[in-house]
């Protein structure tokens, strides 16, 4: 099992930063993926983008390309969003979340997810 906590959420101006953090504890090298999600009021939860741990290569959602940055520390036991220029339509809760197979924008491929943090962008 693996537990994650997401925190850093907040409510900034467009064209602000925000960073989110994500703290995972278990069984985190059982995780091969870690990323991160969002879901806005009405709509279905979409990726943002992940890193795939073994090689730390990083992929992102084209909407968020550019603007956001995803790493993790050496020990994989927390995963960071840097989010900048920001925008109205990135207002969302914000999930981490970490797969021990495949990686992907497909939520369901993941298996272990955080309650979620809040970032809302004024415009």
């Amino acid at each position: 099992q693996v537990q994650l906590m997401e925190s850093g959420g907040g409510s900034v101006q467009a064209g602000g930063s925000l960073r989110l953090s994500c703290a995972a504890s278990g069984a985190t090298a059982s995780s091969a993926c870690m990323g991160w999600f969002r879901q806005a009021p009405g709509k279905e939860r979409e990726w943002v983008g992940h890193i795939y741990s073994p090689t730390a290569r990083t992929y992102y959602a084209d909407s968020v390309k550019g603007r956001f940055t995803i790493s993790q520390n050496n020990a994989k036991n927390t995963l960071y969003l840097q989010m900048n220029s920001l925008k109205y339509e990135d207002t969302a809760m914000y999930y981490c979340a970490a797969g021990t197979s495949f990686c992907g924008a497909n939520a369901g491929w993941w298996q272990y997810w955080g309650q979620g943090t809040q970032v809302t962008v004024s415009s």
